[in-house]
């Protein structure tokens, strides 16, 4: 690990000036390529304490050992060689995006004497007209299939196409009327290429035209009553309108335009374009990159323009590219956008209509694009089995911690405390066992008391189970666990009499708490008054993802690209979300509680039917039994019960308008938290409402 203090350039060395720098490794291959208005005030972030730097920020400079620069003339250069420099290097510290697929483009090569519809992947070739990329090839197919009624284009390989010249015979397309056959000559090779350029045309949005024009030639064949011919402009119309089918109308306006949305952790970034054109949805594209260096979603966005524009031209840059957040500065993007297309490019944020609804539609498949490939990253086998291994090798285990526990509290300004344990077993979520917990020791907000009973009480829990079965010696719990063909645990440890495992009867080999230093030291400082000391505990600080082992006073730092770091992640995040969505469960629960609730017996859809006979609460607390008993479903004895339940939540006093001193009539169907009516006072004065 290099100190950057020993190739830090000296004092005005560095100009002041746009331009691009690199950090090299001690190997001298390019590791970091940047690029900077002041290439003195950037760099000089580089060099300060490394105590103040960003984690991300601080391997890169500790693993450079060596930095240099090259000065251009404005911003636009500067983003231009940037991108040249990360396409030659690759930098590894450096945002990448990686295709999440080889995307099919519907191409016509147009750079051939005889043009050629076919799907292509890869590179983009010179000379070759290419419209996409499309999801799957097959919906290429299909297109194509619909057109080619209109446009009768070769659609044959080169191979194909010498044959029938040689032969003289056109192959079937060429029989039933999909292909020209400018092999046999049927068409001069001007008459096919017209017919290129108008399947081009077509595709870039001109539909109009050419349907206004068979129509016309359609009514003509049917004046001069040539039928066959009219009917066969009729399906040729129905088959360019099924084709335009497919692609709907998302803007009324006929834009071009592109959208890009970013979904992000703190470990990766999902991007997700559509690609409209005449208003409707031509392609639609995605990328998933680590998130190596420390960046914000301006850069990220900045980044994704690069890898997106960076090699095309013309039209292939639209004039309106809508995204999620701007780069900073946002003028040099533009003026690169500009000159790549040749004409001006508007860059900015939606902010209403269709375009905004339209982009939010984009953003969720940004957030599905990233949420799937996280759970084909942690499906993988031999991806999981190395991310027990780094977290035993950064934690120093003695083995691979095949069950993983972890533990987070949630609340809501103090109240409705709860936690949840999440189990991870061979890096898997074993969901049922799962468990929940109420905080019953205080009240109040404390994450750390909060963190020291959950503990207390589910090692508590496994001590009894322990010493009641006899089962869990010491030293057993890891061999203990049977692992079948396919990889998974199959636990053998104390079951119930039905064969379910006992609850909290598995202990686990490590600990997980969502927090810092303090929240470690409460869940080690709980085992150890257990008498626990074989079990691991490790805390997750989420603002900068750093590992907190009990007694230390500095965080172990995992690689921002370790598998480890990832499955902590992904522990961490699963106990917060199992958590709050016990927690608003409750608090819910909390809002809608009625004194109905306490009579035994009564479902929600009797319920539901005393409050819809009756009208309100207040009605039905003033009803006779003999009255309540005429509500379907409702018996005396049950009538009964409810009358007796209503008396004794029976309020002190009427309902007051706080702010008036008025005595407030109850409207009807509308009750308080507690299942009173509500009084309409002063806001802050309110009891919560149910709907």
């Amino acid at each position: 690990m290099a100190d950057p203090s020993s190739y830090r350039p000296k004092p005005g060395e560095i100009p002041d000036s746009p331009g691009v720098y690199r950090f090299r490794d001690e190997h001298r291959r390019v590791i970091y390529v940047g690029k900077a208005k002041s290439l003195r005030q950037r760099l000089a972030n580089y060099f300060q304490d490394l105590a103040g730097l960003h984690p991300r920020t601080r391997s890169m400079v500790t693993t450079a050992a060596s930095v240099e620069w090259t000065v251009v003339s404005t911003e636009v250069e500067a983003l231009q060689l940037e991108y040249s420099w990360i396409k030659e290097y690759d930098p590894r510290f450096n945002v990448k995006y990686r295709d999440d697929k080889s995307y099919p483009y519907l191409a016509v090569t147009m750079n051939e004497e005889y043009p050629r519809v076919q799907v292509m992947r890869g590179h983009k070739k010179k000379g070759v007209r290419y419209f996409g990329p499309y999801a799957h090839a097959w919906a290429i197919r299909d297109t194509v299939d619909l057109l080619l009624r209109v446009f009768p284009v070769r659609t044959c390989s080169a191979g194909v196409f010498k044959n029938a010249a040689r032969t003289g015979r056109p192959c079937l397309l060429g029989y039933i009327g999909k292909c020209s056959a400018p092999c046999v000559d049927r068409v001069s090779a001007e008459e096919h290429r017209e017919l290129a350029e108008e399947f081009c045309d077509f595709m870039t949005g001109r539909t109009n035209t050419y349907i206004r024009r068979l129509e016309k030639q359609m009514a003509e064949a049917a004046d001069d009553m040539e039928y066959e011919r009219a009917a066969r402009l009729r399906d040729d119309i129905g088959a360019l309108k099924k084709a335009m089918e497919k692609s709907a109308v998302v803007l009324a306006d006929a834009t071009d335009a592109d959208l890009i949305a970013v979904a992000e952790d703190e470990l990766e970034a999902a991007v997700q374009i559509f690609h409209v054109r005449g208003g409707r949805v031509r392609g639609q594209r995605g990328w998933v990159t680590d998130k190596v260096e420390e960046i914000t979603t301006g850069a990220l966005v900045e980044h994704a323009l690069q890898q997106l524009y960076g090699e095309e031209t013309g039209d292939a840059v639209p004039k309106e590219v809508l995204v999620p957040a701007l780069p900073d500065p946002v003028e040099p993007v533009q003026e690169w956008l500009a000159g790549r297309r040749g004409s001006g490019v508007s860059l900015r944020i939606p902010q209403r209509g269709d375009k905004k609804a339209l982009m939010e539609t984009v953003q969720r498949n940004a957030q599905q694009a990233l949420v799937l490939h996280k759970t084909k990253r942690a499906s993988d086998l031999t991806t999981r089995s190395r991310a027990l291994e780094e977290i035993a090798d950064a934690l120093d285990l003695d083995s691979a911690p095949l069950r993983i526990e972890c533990y987070d509290i949630s609340h809501l300004q103090g109240d409705d405390v709860v936690a949840s344990m999440v189990v991870f077993e061979d890096g898997l979520a074993r969901k049922s066992e799962y468990r929940r917990f109420q905080i019953k020791g205080f009240a109040g907000q404390d994450d750390v008391r909060s963190m020291h009973e959950v503990i207390t009480r589910r090692f508590r829990r496994y001590l009894a189970e322990k010493e009641k079965t006899g089962e869990w010696t010491d030293g057993e719990s890891a061999e203990a666990l049977e692992i079948d063909r396919h990889g998974e645990i199959v636990g053998t440890g104390p079951t119930e009499d039905d064969g379910r495992p006992k609850k909290f009867a598995y202990p686990p080999q490590l600990v997980v708490v969502d927090g810092g230093a303090p929240q470690v030291a409460a869940a080690r400082r709980a085992m150890d008054e257990l008498g626990i000391d074989d079990i691991a505990v490790c805390g997750l600080a989420k603002r900068l993802e750093e590992v907190w082992l009990p007694g230390d006073d500095d965080p172990v730092v995992l690689p921002r690209t370790s598998e480890g770091l990832y499955l902590l992640q992904r522990v961490r995040d699963e106990a917060h979300r199992f958590a709050i969505s016990y927690q608003r469960t409750k608090r819910s629960k909390r809002f809608r509680s009625s004194p109905l609730d306490d009579v035994p017996g009564l479902g929600d859809t009797r319920k539901q039917a005393l409050l819809k006979h009756f009208g309100s609460l207040k009605n039905l607390r003033s009803a006779t039994i003999d009255q309540i008993c005429e509500v379907p479903g409702i018996g005396r004895k049950t009538a009964e019960t409810i009358a007796v339940a209503l008396a004794r939540s029976a309020p002190a006093a009427p309902a007051v308008n706080t702010a008036t001193g008025e005595i407030m009539e109850e409207e009807p169907g509308t009750m308080g938290s507690s299942g009173e009516p509500v009084t309409t006072g002063a806001p802050d004065e309110r009891r919560g409402q149910e709907t």
